[in-house]
């Protein structure tokens, strides 16, 4: 009686210590914003862009680290989701075709709430077209391909301005709306009175609403049935198809659901900075996405958007010190090549020092029963 008295209370407190690390990580959160402005607005922003690279890294959570599969190419639904909202909340389209300039004199100006949805399904169906084709593909192969379809995107993207003039080429798409809630434009700042929120703190708050939606979905993924489904694909997939899962939907669904959030995160990247060119959604951006998943643990949301943090953070921090170096050499060494060489050198030390992560997850499957068994083998010796 006594022992379950103790288990009990010992469940009581550390249910208190969750909730009030939970609601001191809140207060952290909603705060954040309060203080970084009273530096400038600049590093709202900074934290505004590690927010999107959360969400991002979230949704390639999904493809790389629930169901294994090396998705090279994830900027593309980056991509699809900003153009989206991109063409629906400018004059572009206006501009471009008569006959729509005819039944839409000022444009379409369609808002951000009515594009999600679209931005979502689209970039979901591209999900699907990339994963139908490379459903017996693994590893090296799989990575070459989806970095094909990353490419293709962008260099679609690049050049359909000609000869119908759809995503303006390398010129891009301007004058997009911002986000309107509640029919109040995120563009202009907010007098509550007592303090003034700017245009960047208030985009803060909202994509730090879809972070916060966005991990309670990721939680309940993880822990569902179609979660440990992906898990069982990842540690084995032959032994996954003779429990009788069906390996070509999973995967199929794992690419739709991953690519839906990079769809939505475009959308609020397009209406956040007003403008979008295929400049945005280089190789480099996928790699760096990819980068934030293994950085922080692949497969464990603190660890990934941790790791989203972290990389999305760093090379703006790192402008304050390129720049005296730079003063150091003489101007020998350009700023940039010098931001580079630090975060790859931050990252090579990182992964030497955390192979698997600054916040791995828990040891599971295959690699778990085989700690086990050589514990109790090391027990019988």
């Amino acid at each position: 009686m006594s022992v379950w008295r103790t288990e009990r209370e010992r469940g009581i407190h550390m249910n208190h210590a969750v909730f009030s690390n939970r609601w001191l990580m809140a207060v952290v959160l909603l705060a954040l914003p309060l203080v970084l402005q009273s530096f400038g607005n600049a590093w709202v922003r900074i934290a505004d862009m590690s927010l999107l690279y959360v969400l991002l890294a979230l949704g390639l959570n999904i493809v790389v680290g629930y169901a294994g599969l090396l998705d090279l190419g994830y900027v593309a639904f980056f991509a699809v989701g900003a153009y989206m909202f991109g063409l629906f909340a400018s004059p572009h389209l206006s501009e471009a075709f008569p006959w729509i300039a005819a039944m839409f004199p000022n444009g379409l100006h369609m808002s951000l709430w009515m594009v999600l949805p679209l931005a979502a399904g689209l970039a979901g169906l591209f999900g699907v077209l990339l994963g139908a084709p490379t459903l017996k593909l693994r590893g090296d192969y799989l990575a070459i391909v989806t970095l094909g379809f990353g490419e293709i995107i962008r260099v679609f993207l690049n050049n359909l301005d000609h000869p119908v003039n759809i995503t303006n080429g390398p010129k891009g798409i301007g004058q997009i709306d911002a986000v309107t809630v509640f029919g109040y434009p995120l563009s202009k700042k907010l007098d509550l009175g007592f303090v003034e929120l700017p245009s960047v703190t208030l985009y803060y708050y909202l994509f730090l609403a879809l972070v916060v939606v966005s991990v309670i979905i990721c939680h309940r993924l993880e822990n569902s049935r179609i979660g440990r489904a992906w898990m069982a694909i990842r540690e084995d997939e032959i032994a996954a198809k003779a429990m009788g899962l069906n390996t070509r939907n999973l995967k199929l669904l794992a690419f739709a659901m991953g690519a839906t959030f990079g769809g939505v995160s475009g959308a609020m990247f397009a209406s956040f900075q007003g403008f979008v060119s295929p400049e945005s959604f280089s190789l480099m951006e996928s790699v760096m996405i990819v980068a934030m998943v293994v950085l922080g643990g692949i497969g464990h949301l603190p660890g990934v958007i941790l790791g989203a943090v972290l990389l999305a953070a760093l090379p703006e921090v790192l402008r304050y010190v390129a720049g005296p170096l730079q003063a150091m050499t003489d101007g020998r060494l350009d700023a940039a090549i010098l931001r580079q060489l630090l975060i790859a050198l931050a990252m090579i030390i990182i992964m030497l020092w955390r192979p698997r992560g600054l916040w791995p997850t828990s040891e599971h499957g295959k690699s778990s029963a085989r700690s086990a068994a050589g514990s109790s083998t090391g027990g019988v010796a």
